[in-house]
Parts: C-alpha cells; sequence; structure tokens
C-alpha cells in the first residue's frame, strides 16, 4: 500500500553534517506518522526520530540537539548535523498507516535503508 524509497546517506567526517530524505508513493492520504531508525552492525534497530501527523516531534536521546526530523507531504527528511562515528548506521525510514479493513487498523511500511558513515 505504501512504498519508501530513502536516499541522502553517504560517507561524512565527525562534525559534518548529512540529510536524508525519505518519498513515500503508493496510499500516501492514509500515513499518520513517520520516523527515522537505525541499525548498526551487531546492533539492535533503534529509534532516531519521529513526526506525527500533527507535527509532534520526538528524538531519541542520542541524537537530541543535532538532528531534525521534517516532513513535506508525503516526503520525510532527517538533518543530521554535528555528526559523530556512532552514529554510523544503516538508516531506515517508517511510516505508519491507518484505514479501515473490516475496522480500523495500523500498519508499518519500512524503506530498504541508506548507509551513514561517520568517520573520525
Amino acid at each position: 500500500q505504501v512504498q519508501l524509497v530513502e536516499s541522502g546517506g553517504g560517507l561524512v567526517q565527525a562534525g559534518g553534517s548529512l540529510r536524508l530524505s525519505c518519498a513515500a508513493s503508493g496510499s500516501i492520504s492514509s500515513i499518520n506518522a513517520m520516523g527515522w531508525y537505525r541499525q548498526a552492525p551487531g546492533k539492535q534497530r533503534e529509534l532516531v526520530a519521529t513526526i506525527a501527523s500533527g507535527g509532534n516531534t520526538n528524538y531519541a536521546d542520542s541524537v537530541k540537539g543535532r538532528f531534525t526530523i521534517s516532513r513535506d507531504n508525503a516526503k520525510v527528511y532527517l538533518q543530521m548535523n554535528s555528526l559523530k562515528p556512532e552514529d554510523t548506521a544503516v538508516y531506515y525510514c517508517k511510516a505508519t498507516t491507518l484505514r479501515q479493513v473490516l475496522g480500523f487498523r495500523l500498519d508499518d511500511y519500512w524503506g530498504q535503508g541508506t548507509q551513514v558513515t561517520v568517520s573520525s
């Protein structure tokens, strides 16, 4: 129902910046919330930032003050500043939809991920 494609990853030196983009297609009118998650090698996938349909945002403590999530219609962005080597991970975009199929239901959709590497 919803397809997500991330872009903007790359290699950057510590202290640098990157801007990730996520483009949603399909049933975009049903999307309520979107967010960014990341997974480093050997670690669990963790929440980075989320943004609800009303504009409320939530950030992991490790990125507060450095990362900013924003949304423009069917696109969500993650501005990453003051990057640290520990930010190195594959970053995934997530969208949550609300629709009525035999009742209301919430569904999560994930992008394929984009690699972010921060060198020291």
